[in-house]
C-alpha cells in the first residue's frame, strides 16, 4: 500500500479483491471508526459517574480468524446454539473489525444500591452471598467456573455496559457503519483472555461494505457464505479447463450454425 502523505497523493478504495491495496484503505477507514466507537461506549453515561468499561480491538485477518475458530469450537459444546456459533463466526471473518466491550465492575466492585437486579430480592445479599468476599470485597482471585459467566453479576453494571455499548453503535450508525453486537463473539473473546478483567463481554462486529455481514443469513450459512461460494467457484473453473484435454490451438468447438 502507498505511503499516506497529507500534503499529496491519490487512494483508490475497493472493496475486492479482499485485502488487496484498495481493500485494506477502505478497511483502515472503518478501523478508524471503531476506535471513535470505543471512545464512545468509554464516554457514554455511567451509574455514579464512576469508569467501568474496557475495550479491545480486533482486527487483521489473523486476529479475526482466530476468534472465528474459538467460536465454531463453542459451536459444539451445546446443541441449542450449534448454528448461531456457526453463523456468526462467518460474519466475524466477513467484517472489517470486531470492538469486545467488557465490564470490570460488575463482579468486583456492583454498586451497592440495593435495587435487586442481581436476583429479585430489594438488596445486594443475593450478590454478596454467592461471591467470596470481606467487608464487601469481592475476591475475584478464584477464577474457576461451571459456567461462560460467574454469576450473579450487578445487574446495574450490566445495563451500564448496555449504555456503552448502545453508544458505540449510535457512532457507528452516524458514520454510516454497519455493526451490530453479538453475545457469542463477546463469549469467544473472554475465552481467548480479551478485557481480562471484565466477566461480561459484548462483541460489536463492524464492517464498511456494500452488504452488511451481519444480515440476510440462510440456512447451512457456514457452508454457504462467500467465501465459500468462491473457493468452488476456483474449483470448478480449473476442473472445466482440463476436461477438454485438446491444444488450443488446434481445437475450436463450433455451434452449428457456424457449421451450416
Amino acid at each position: 500500500m502507498d505511503k499516506y502523505s497529507p500534503f499529496t497523493g491519490r487512494e483508490h478504495y475497493h472493496e475486492w479483491p479482499p485485502y488487496s491495496p484498495s481493500d485494506l484503505r477502505r478497511k483502515e477507514a472503518v478501523v478508524q471508526t471503531a476506535r471513535q466507537m470505543l471512545i464512545g461506549a468509554l464516554t457514554a453515561p455511567m451509574a455514579g459517574g464512576v469508569s467501568q468499561i474496557e475495550g479491545q480491538l480486533l482486527y487483521g485477518k489473523d486476529e479475526l480468524e482466530a476468534l472465528a475458530r474459538k467460536m465454531e469450537a463453542f459451536a459444539y459444546e451445546n446443541d441449542r446454539t450449534e448454528e448461531i456459533y456457526k453463523y456468526e463466526a462467518v460474519m466475524v471473518r466477513d467484517s472489517d473489525a470486531v470492538l469486545l466491550l467488557g465490564d470490570y465492575r460488575c463482579l468486583e466492585t456492583p454498586l451497592d444500591v440495593g435495587c435487586g437486579l442481581c436476583g429479585g430480592r430489594p438488596d445486594c445479599s443475593f450478590f454478596y452471598e454467592r461471591h467470596p468476599n470481606r467487608f464487601g470485597m469481592v475476591d475475584t482471585t478464584d477464577r474457576r467456573s461451571d459456567t461462560p459467566i460467574r454469576g450473579p453479576l450487578c445487574g446495574a453494571r450490566v445495563n451500564d455496559l448496555g449504555y456503552a455499548v448502545g453508544s458505540a453503535l449510535w457512532l457507528a450508525s452516524s458514520l454510516f457503519v454497519d455493526a451490530r453486537p453479538f453475545m457469542s463473539v463477546g463469549m469467544a473473546g473472554k475465552a481467548l483472555g480479551f478485557c481480562p478483567d471484565s466477566e461480561i463481554i459484548v462483541g460489536i462486529i463492524v464492517a464498511g461494505k456494500a452488504k452488511n455481514p451481519c444480515v440476510d443469513i440462510f440456512p447451512d450459512y457456514h457452508l454457504f457464505n462467500m467465501e465459500k461460494v468462491v473457493d468452488v467457484s476456483r474449483k470448478q473453473f480449473i476442473t472445466a479447463r482440463i476436461v477438454p484435454s485438446y491444444d488450443y490451438r488446434k481445437w475450436r468447438p463450433q455451434n452449428k450454425v457456424e457449421e451450416e
